[in-house]
């Protein structure tokens, strides 16, 4: 059996993330084969194009660790109807120098949770665009737009509402076919 690396690139940098949790959460559900791994951004510099020719050792360490995944998973939350700007800079860190990104051709999947009622519909549309001109192909079905509610998460971490699982486990094995299909 394969073993498929994912990077997760999670758009929150807040301890108690709700995006965090669903990343987790959605990990639980992947089949064996698959390891997902949360990719560091919080230590990135904010993007300068003076410094492409001598990129930060963590703009380093984060590229590396893109180009070894088979995945990548985008779990991001939604400020101001768009992606948080730590989310943007690790994008454009990571697509620099001009010819040299780590993103190209690495297939994802993008979902987000939120308090609000149409989750992070605006900032996954955002990231959607600003992926597709990175030549990363994104799964484009189904969307998930997760809104946080009470007993969403149980005790474990795990999705505490039947339905909610029940979906996101379709999302997850979607996801996974995608990603297995786009490493053939």
């Amino acid at each position: 059996m394969s073993t498929f690396k994912i990077g997760v690139v999670i758009g929150s940098l807040r301890k108690d993330s709700f995006n965090r949790k669903l990343a987790l959460a959605l990990a639980a559900l992947a089949p064996d084969g698959f390891v997902f791994e949360h990719l560091q951004i919080d230590d990135l510099p904010l993007y300068n194009q003076d410094q492409d020719g001598n990129q930060a050792e963590s703009v380093k360490r984060f590229k590396t660790e893109i180009v070894s995944c088979q995945g990548l998973l985008f779990v991001t939350p939604e400020y101001n109807r768009s992606i948080p700007g730590v989310l943007k800079n690790a994008i454009d860190n990571a697509s620099r120098p001009y010819g040299q990104s780590a993103w190209a051709g690495k297939p994802a999947g993008v979902v987000g949770i939120s308090v609000g009622a149409i989750g992070t519909a605006m900032a996954q549309q955002h990231l959607r665009n600003v992926l597709a001109y990175l030549d990363v192909p994104t799964m484009g079905q189904p969307e998930a737009f997760v809104q946080a509610k009470e007993g969403l998460f149980d005790d474990k971490g795990h999705i505490g509402i039947e339905s909610t699982q029940k979906f996101l486990q379709g999302w997850m094995d979607k996801y996974v076919a995608w990603i297995k299909t786009h490493n053939a």
